[in-house]
């Protein structure tokens, strides 16, 4: 009987652990586009843009935290940035939780609200934690520029990569070198639209990404115009040597997630570690609309990066909603 009892116990504490570390897709139902997770101290941590009431125009940045996964869907939230008038008040897009320098910064986009044309991007400090409060620190270009990111070297530094449109190019990746948090030096263009992939309705790259794993280096971004279902992720990969401010050092495949399984318009994603660090997760957002969509319905998905057997990731195929998953390892 004693025996019996203790793998009752046993059966029941392991249902409960199999339960702590389920969760389904979506993670946030609305206005979850753009995405951005990161995992430090204990808890995940969203970031998204939420529109102004009754409209489309995106006007604040608000922060999500819960210990698991499947807790962002009802975490704690708070609001960290909203302006509302000025060169920085209006399509507020693609925010992004960065630590440098022994504190937190999140770089974003946004405009006048008024003219797309306006669109820079932007920098908050921090404190130490990414629950602190947020002051703005600097714009970091006077040319247009959006959904912008950190790129990491231990060699050469770190670089601000994001899209842009330099010296006649279509809507392209540019890197500049960070010279601090909130300061870059000139543009140099990192990527073109060129493949059918990429060009579909307009030639865009856009929501850049980077993920670092065996050794090597590695650079998602968007494809096409967001307002169709080719809307879909690209891989650039650095071969480990070269100059990386130079679209020579780094090669070009794709695509690697597309639309699936009434997921439409897959993309601008993010990378996120497990809570033991042992993998290596991948956020991006997804439209039910069968048309592709850029709007507040687009929602937020979340799956494992796998690799394939020649160790280039493997972002898999986003499955129908409501399909449950193992959380992140260390949950």
């Amino acid at each position: 009987m004693h025996f019996l009892r203790t793998l009752s116990t046993l059966v029941l504490g392991l249902s409960s652990l199999v339960s702590a570390a389920t969760y389904t897709n979506p993670i946030k139902a609305k206005d979850g586009s753009d995405p951005h997770i990161v995992y430090t101290a204990g808890y995940y941590y969203l970031m998204a843009s939420l529109p102004e009431a009754n409209t489309t125009t995106w006007t604040s940045l608000q922060i999500t935290r819960a210990t698991t996964i499947n807790g962002l869907k009802s975490g704690e939230t708070k609001v960290v940035y909203t302006q509302s008038s000025g060169s920085r008040s209006g399509n507020i897009w693609a925010p992004e939780l960065h630590y440098l320098d022994n504190a937190w910064y999140i770089y974003f986009t946004a405009g006048d609200g008024k003219d797309l044309g306006t669109q820079r991007p932007h920098v908050l400090k921090g404190g130490a934690s990414p629950w602190d409060s947020f002051s703005f620190l600097s714009t970091l270009s006077s040319a247009w520029g959006i959904d912008g990111t950190i790129l990491r070297f231990s060699s050469w530094g770190n670089y601000f990569v994001y899209s842009c449109f330099l010296n006649g190019s279509p809507q392209s990746l540019c890197i500049s070198k960070l010279n601090s948090p909130g300061s870059i030096g000139s543009p140099k263009l990192l990527s073109q639209p060129t493949l059918s992939w990429e060009t579909v309705r307009n030639p865009v790259n856009e929501g850049p990404a980077a993920m670092y794993h065996g050794g090597k280096t590695y650079l998602t971004y968007s494809a096409s115009d967001c307002w169709t279902t080719s809307y879909s992720l690209g891989l650039l990969t650095w071969n480990g040597s070269g100059d990386p401010s130079l679209a020579a050092s780094w090669s070009k495949s794709g695509p690697l997630l597309t639309s699936a399984n009434g997921n439409y318009g897959t993309g601008h994603n993010g990378f996120f570690q497990s809570p033991d660090g042992t993998e290596i997760w991948n956020v991006y957002h997804a439209t039910a609309n069968s048309a592709g969509a850029c709007d507040g319905n687009r929602y937020t998905m979340v799956n494992k990066v796998n690799w394939n057997s020649n160790g280039t990731p493997n972002l898999g195929t986003p499955a129908k909603l409501g399909t449950s998953f193992t959380g992140p390892s260390g949950e």
